[in-house]
């Protein structure tokens, strides 16, 4: 029997809209959903310097907010890598949810389908050309035409097609491990539904998050060396 896919299911009610497109709006709202309740705890608070004791929303805000700044600083070295916190902050967190949602029986991951994986790759290509450009002007340009003028026949069509590849190697990376983990769950918790699986579980539990931060961690590096000076 085929297993029950609810983002299908979905996509039926809504006139045959893609399962990618309504995983992802749902990722999406469950972020907005936890930004705006862990924002009106912090607002609500008689001092926002006091932490709150134990565990609540504004806390786990709190937490994943100071370990973002400090991931996106340590791995872009780029004095004023605040700035670009939000940005990598909300790809992380998107890529780790929706990663997550295939871990729900029933469900699948928006990551597992390249029409999302390949737009967050461009997203990211857009994003770097863009710091390239804003902090080193047109020289940026020269990054393209390697360390010698008479290298640049040879230099300028290797480093296009390796920018381009960029998004497209993002893309591929977390789609093809997503694709293939979801598919592995499946497999054996249709075999069985007792103790087997929970090592299955777990291994996907940490692909997640390892498929979230390597995405990041390339992206950001995308950053730094396209702002860093040749």
């Amino acid at each position: 029997m085929k297993p029950v896919n609810f983002l299908e299911l979905l996509s039926a009610r809504l006139g045959g809209l893609p399962p990618v497109i309504i995983g992802t709006w749902l990722v999406m709202g469950l972020l907005l959903l936890f930004g705006f309740l862990a924002r009106r705890s912090l607002a609500a608070a008689a001092d926002p310097a006091i932490p709150d004791e134990g565990i609540t929303l504004r806390s786990l805000g709190e937490v994943m907010t100071e370990w973002l700044d400090g991931f996106v600083a340590n791995v872009s070295e780029l004095h004023g890598a605040r700035k670009l916190v939000p940005f990598f902050g909300a790809i992380f967190l998107f890529i780790l949810i929706a990663n997550f949602l295939g871990m729900i029986p029933g469900m699948e991951p928006p990551t597992a389908d390249t029409n999302l994986t390949f737009a967050l790759g461009a997203i990211c290509f857009f994003y770097y050309l863009y710091h390239g450009f804003r902090s080193q002007g047109a020289s940026y340009l020269k990054s393209f035409l390697g360390p010698m003028l008479v290298l640049t026949p040879l230099m300028l069509p290797i480093e296009v097609a390796d920018n381009l590849f960029r998004p497209f190697s993002l893309g591929v990376r977390l789609f093809a491990n997503m694709f293939a983990d979801h598919q592995v769950l499946g497999l054996f918790t249709g075999l069985t539904y007792l103790v087997f699986p929970l090592a299955f579980y777990a291994l996907g539990f940490i692909v997640c998050i390892v498929q979230a931060l390597v995405f990041t961690i390339l992206a950001v590096s995308y950053v730094r060396m396209a702002s860093a000076s040749h």
